[in-house]
């Protein structure tokens, strides 16, 4: 697998300016400073509802999240990550507030992110792992080991 050579930051649905929000400006910043490295973060489309059907094509086609991304998904955007992980190569993916349940709110249960852990009977495991680097394979099983937990994780090489 080719070293990473860009990260992508994908935030939580809300509608927020990505590049003035929180803590996103300030990890671009930083990662800019690596010689050679790149760090993306632009508005989402439909950012209140983020819905999976428009977020993991923006990923794929405005992004371009590949083998040599590392994607930074935070919240709503930390299942994005998991989601297109499941069908796409990514050198890996850091999360950030992930969370396995539409924690009770409205607008997260109409966000569509399946919230179906690695594992079930509509996400395996070997489907979800087969097309994923090292570092994101071994998130995708720890995901499939304690879905009902929240926890960050940051995966390294």
């Amino acid at each position: 697998m080719a070293a990473p050579c860009k990260a992508v930051i994908i935030p939580g649905n809300g509608g927020e300016d990505v590049a003035a929000h929180g803590w996103y400006g300030w990890v671009k910043r930083e990662l800019e400073q690596i010689p050679g490295f790149q760090c993306l973060s632009k508005n989402m489309p439909d950012p209140i509802t983020a819905r999976e059907s428009i977020w993991l094509p923006f990923m794929e086609m405005e992004l371009h999240c590949d083998e040599e991304t590392i994607i930074i998904g935070h919240s709503s955007g930390a299942i994005a990550a998991m989601r297109y992980a499941e069908t796409h190569r990514v050198y890996a993916i850091v999360l950030v507030a992930a969370y396995t349940s539409d924690l009770g709110d409205a607008n997260e249960r109409a966000s569509v992110m399946s919230l179906e852990p690695y594992g079930s009977p509509a996400v395996p495991l070997s489907m979800a792992a087969s097309s994923l680097g090292e570092p994101a394979r071994q998130c995708a099983v720890l995901h499939s080991w304690k879905p009902q937990c929240r926890c960050s994780a940051i995966m390294g090489d």
